[in-house]
Order: C-alpha cells, then structure tokens, then sequence
C-alpha cells in the first residue's frame, strides 16, 4: 500500500511515523525502540498477533489485561498499563486526511491513549485505513466493532452476522466511547507505526 499520503497528513499533524513492510518488521523496530521501561497495553489484535508482548516483556515491564500476572486483576492491570511510561494500542479507524478513531467500551484504552506517557506507539495494519474522516469512523462502527463484539461473544445484534453497527442499547454493548485525534495532543509524544499487512479489525 502507498502510505505517501497519510504519513504527509500524519508528520502535518504533528505525529512522528515509521514504515514497516511486515508485522515482524515492526515488532523488531519497536523491540529496539524500548528498553528498560514500563509499557502498558491496550487491548489489540494487532498487537498479539505481533507477539508484541512477549517481545517486549523480556526488556520492559510490561502490564496486559490480556496476560495475566503476579495474580492481578484485569483491572489492576488496566491501570498499571495506564500509568505506564510507554503505552501502546492499535486503532480502529485512520483515515488518509489524518484522523484517528477509537471505539472503545471500558475506555481504559482510549484513556491512556490521549494522556500522560513519556511516548504512545500506534500500530497500524493497512486494513485500518480509510480516505477520510467520515469513511474511517464508519469503518470503525461497521467493522472494527462487530467483529470485537463476536470475538469477546457479547449479546449484541451487531455480533450476530458480526455485519454492521445497530447503534443498540444492549447491556453487552462494547462501543461506549468514542475518541478522535483530530491532532496529536499539545505535549504528547506519539508515533504511528503503519505496516504494510493486514492486521486486527
């Protein structure tokens, strides 16, 4: 994919970005990046099928609600991650115009994604990006969503056909929250890493 466009609208928008061909290309790149920290997770299909994790967790301290440790709650372990120098997330949604779109339930993950690491890591397979704002959120709604509603088997109409967005009031909705960085945040210091593979939802 020719990612000329959204790097130009990303470094406009005060984003670092770095290229990758392969997820493994990435993982390696991010293996190097980060040594000796603490390094959160958020919740990423993206980011386990990098076996980012595991990698970075033989040279960081890393916290995961998705690995269990120490005999942490998941809860204990959002908040570690949130509190963590280092935070690193997927996204749903990014569009060429440079936009980036996040639906989350608990929103642990949109949280620590807008404030208060030394550095944010986004990941991002090319399946992810849209030409504009308005197709990114929709892709975020009708695709990325679902298909997270069907993996974690909540009750939803939306995980039936795992489809589209019916914008229900069930009580195992998982899109509660919804965050845009229309830029990156006054102060903050994040990257996009953008690979050149299809990844997550």
């Amino acid at each position: 994919m020719d990612f000329t466009l959204l790097e130009k609208n990303l470094l406009a928008r005060g984003y670092r970005v770095s290229i990758h061909k392969t997820a493994a290309d990435a993982a390696r790149y991010l293996d190097k990046a980060i040594d000796g920290k603490t390094v959160g997770f958020g919740g990423s299909v993206t980011l386990d099928a990098m076996g980012a994790y595991e990698t970075l967790a033989t040279h960081n301290d890393c916290f995961w609600h998705w690995r269990p440790r120490d005999g942490k709650t998941a809860r204990e372990l959002r908040d570690r991650g949130n509190a963590a120098q280092i935070y690193l997330s997927s996204v749903n949604g990014i569009a060429e115009t440079g936009e980036i779109i996040n639906i989350d339930g608990t929103a642990n993950r949109v949280a620590a994604i807008l404030y208060g690491h030394e550095r944010v890591y986004l990941v991002v397979g090319k399946n992810k990006v849209a030409p504009d704002y308005e197709q990114a959120l929709w892709r975020a709604r009708n695709i990325a969503s679902p298909k997270n509603a069907q993996r974690l088997g909540v009750k939803t109409p939306c995980a039936v056909n795992g489809d589209r967005c019916f914008d229900c009031k069930s009580e195992g909705r998982i899109c509660r929250t919804l965050s845009v960085l229309w830029e990156k945040p006054l102060g903050a210091e994040m990257e996009i890493i953008l690979i050149d593979e299809e990844l997550g939802y």
